[in-house]
């Protein structure tokens, strides 16, 4: 009877021995560094750049997505389908474009989670009291930017704030909204972070 040939007979062999994280090899360090080196980055970049709002009350997600308007002339024009917003703010935000819908939902008129929306919607976009009423796809729904964030692009072409590259580097973002209105104080926002969190309730103006 002939003898069986083992899975790994007849395949070509790879030398794969400069190939990092393919062999068991245990690195000796103390917790500490350890913590020091491949935690306190996360931790800070969470922190920093993810949840906590900045001082003009948006956190990344929600000023990536309103500048995106901004660039799209959706200040005072027409409407246009959510799934366009959603798909251009993809260029500045990588994560996804559930993530980003669900962050345009958010800041919507028709959602009512603010006392200033900032997006006026056409469309099912839920409610934020009822958890069961789930809000329409993007393909159905229509946005463009509330006339108050009119206030938050003020003098953005006059060198008010600083702009960094995005992810990969093909255009720039600003850093900050260069805002006149207290929107860190009239829109109400959570933030959950690495060792802290915010919590911040609107008042009313």
């Amino acid at each position: 009877m002939p003898k069986k040939k083992s899975p790994q007979e007849g395949k070509k062999r790879v030398d794969d021995s400069n190939v990092l994280g393919l062999h068991a090899e245990v690195l000796e360090q103390p917790i500490t560094q350890t913590l020091e080196l491949n935690y306190m980055p996360y931790a800070m970049s969470v922190i920093v750049s993810r949840a906590i709002p900045e001082i003009d009350g948006f956190k990344p997600s929600h000023r990536k997505l309103l500048y995106t308007m901004y660039q799209m002339k959706l200040l005072g024009g027409a409407r246009t389908k959510s799934a366009n917003v959603v798909g251009a703010t993809m260029k500045l935000n990588p994560h996804g474009d559930a993530a980003i819908y669900d962050t345009m939902v958010r800041l919507s008129r028709g959602y009512g989670a603010l006392l200033h929306p900032l997006v006026d919607s056409k469309g099912n976009f839920g409610k934020v009291y009822s958890r069961d009423m789930a809000w329409a796809a993007p393909r159905y729904t229509e946005v463009r930017l509330d006339a108050i964030c009119g206030e938050f692009f003020r003098d953005i072409d006059q060198d008010a704030v600083d702009f960094v590259p995005n992810y990969d580097g093909t255009m720039t973002e600003p850093t900050l909204l260069p805002t006149t209105f207290p929107n860190v104080l009239v829109s109400a926002n959570q933030g959950i972070a690495v060792g802290m969190a915010s919590n911040l309730c609107g008042f009313n103006l």
